[in-house]
């Protein structure tokens, strides 16, 4: 019997899912692939309306919950949760709890990762790019540890107790293209916004981030239903969608024009040509 096809996306709290990959991951569930998210947190650090928390008795419960609402929605045959805290932000008290992600050795957490990886063989592996996207230290921590994982995870020496070494075939980080970030970092300049000091809590230097040059290897259109799963879901996270900031001016008169996309850089194998993919499991057999 011919083996279903697998992806996992390893992210750090609910709503990554959604937010960064979410119509990707739609669009490969709705082709059949078993598609996984590996979250490393509860979203425990996130802040939500008094009337969001009734029937919770934690911010953790409530994210957790959205979560399954929002994998549901894009069709996800199941979330992993690693057991870690959400760290906050860089410099935050959240930083120091003893559970936070940050505070966990590497190799522990690679460990959990790779166990899972042996356990579900996947395919293809996504996770953040070496930035984190916007320099939120559990994305590093997440990238970090999933990068280590997934070229580990073929190796019998390393890790024995975590079952039968597997070595998964592609790995993709999800990222933002720089022309047309920089572009919006421009235009927002000009219009007198300042970019250093982006988001609800004006702590994410999107300047900053436009300057880091991260290459775009795979583009994926996904179908108008992958897309509509995706908005089903980024609604499931009720509790920070006040936090969540639309997709850039430039960016939304793409996605009007030419479609909505996701963009990758591909990590492994190596990329030896300009041409950019428009499936991940291209070459898999």
């Amino acid at each position: 019997m011919e083996k279903q096809r697998t992806l996992i996306f390893v992210g750090a709290h609910p709503d990554d899912e959604s937010i960064c990959v979410g119509a990707t991951l739609a669009h490969y569930a709705a082709a059949g692939v078993k598609v996984y998210y590996i979250c490393a947190t509860r979203g425990e650090v996130g802040q939500a309306n008094p009337e969001k928390m009734k029937g919770y008795s934690t911010l953790g419960d409530l994210r957790s919950a959205e979560l399954q609402c929002a994998a549901q929605a894009l069709g996800l045959t199941d979330v992993i949760h690693l057991g870690y805290r959400d760290s906050g932000m860089t410099g935050w008290e959240d930083n120091k709890h003893p559970l936070a992600l940050v505070s966990a050795p590497l190799e522990q957490i690679v460990g959990r990762i790779i166990a899972i990886f042996h356990k579900l063989k996947p395919d293809i592996v996504i996770t953040f790019d070496p930035i984190g996207g916007y320099r939120h230290p559990d994305h590093i921590v997440t990238h970090n540890a999933t990068v280590k994982a997934f070229y580990a995870a073929g190796d019998k020496k390393r890790y024995p107790e975590s079952g039968t070494s597997f070595q998964p075939k592609k790995l993709y980080f999800n990222v933002t293209p720089r022309r047309l970030l920089r572009m919006e970092v421009r235009v927002s300049s000009f219009l007198g916004r300042d970019m250093h000091k982006v988001g609800r809590n004006k702590n994410i230097d999107l300047a900053d981030i436009a300057a880091e040059n991260f290459p775009v290897n795979a583009v994926i259109r996904p179908t108008q239903k992958a897309v509509q799963a995706k908005e089903r879901a980024m609604l499931c996270h009720a509790s920070m969608l006040s936090c969540v900031s639309p997709r850039y001016t430039i960016f939304s008169l793409v996605d009007k024009f030419f479609g909505y996309r996701e963009y990758y850089m591909r990590a492994y194998p190596p990329v030896k040509s300009w041409l950019r993919e428009r499936d991940l499991f291209k070459g898999i057999k």
